[in-house]
């Protein structure tokens, strides 16, 4: 297959994905590496600069939500940091600082981690990793401890430190924060709403850690180029759908489903 019909399955797949409770990174390191016979690393690099299309559409979409917080800065005071007006501010930069915590030690070791796996190890590694991360979202669904209108400082730490993890191939970013603030109480279309707006330093920040570590993934410029711009208008034309229909919609179904097919297949190919 060659590179551009690569680049616009894969950008279609992390374009699509990014929004649902199924890991992005995850599939399209599996689109990446049985597909376009990119080795795990590669693949995981791969997915990874993608992000940075994702990025830009959350980005486009949320464009008046940003300019309003990027407002409270103004009236932004250390003890009231979430209060009314500021909560929504606070959580995305503490947030965001603990991502960086757990997320940037997880990227430098995640290279000697996916070192032991390769071929169907690796695929069953992504499809146990899904399994798991539907597991959670099923409980959240299901369980809640409180109800909650805005977030706090212990919710900014949590969702933070967890999204940090999510780095890792097959479990997914918007599945994995969604479901703690879920957990935490938070109201099904906030939880949506502040996962997504936490996506865009998350996502941009994975992207610049790939490139300094790595450099540019291996595959062609305009390809890559491509893969971007696919991912950007795919994210953005899916994203208000999605927010519309996740209420009545068991995503946390489709996510234990897909993760299961990827256990069985790399189970077979490993017996083989």
């Amino acid at each position: 297959m060659s590179d551009l019909l690569i680049a616009l399955l894969v950008g279609f797949v992390q374009g699509l994905l990014e929004w649902l409770p199924v890991s992005s990174e995850g599939a399209v390191a599996l689109v990446a590496a049985l597909v376009g016979g990119f080795s795990p690393a590669a693949a995981v690099q791969f997915g990874l600069f993608l992000h940075l299309g994702t990025a830009l559409s959350a980005t486009a979409y949320y464009r008046a939500e940003i300019a309003a917080l990027l407002g409270d800065l103004r009236r932004w005071r250390p003890k009231s940091a979430f209060g009314t007006e500021t909560a929504d501010l606070s959580f995305l930069v503490l947030a965001t600082l603990a991502t960086g915590l757990t997320g940037v030690p997880a990227l430098l070791v995640l290279d000697s981690v996916l070192s032991e796996f390769e071929g169907a190890a690796f695929v069953a590694l992504i499809g146990v990793l899904l399994v798991l991360t539907g597991l959670v979202q099923r409980f959240a669904a299901a369980v809640t401890l409180g109800d909650r209108e805005r977030p706090n400082w212990l919710d900014a730490v949590l969702v933070g430190v967890l999204q940090g993890f999510t780095i890792l191939p097959g479990i997914s970013r918007s599945g994995t924060t969604v479901s703690a603030l879920l957990l935490r109480g938070h109201e099904g279309e906030s939880s949506l709403r502040l996962s997504f707006l936490l996506s865009i330093p998350a996502s941009l920040a994975a992207t610049v850690l790939v490139v300094l570590k790595d450099g540019v993934p291996a595959i062609d410029p305009l390809a890559g180029l491509l893969a971007l711009a696919v991912s950007a208008v795919v994210g953005f034309a899916a994203v208000d759908t999605l927010v519309r229909i996740v209420r009545k919609v068991p995503f946390w179904a489709v996510c234990v489903g897909f993760g299961a097919l990827a256990v069985v297949g790399g189970g077979v190919v490993l017996l083989a």
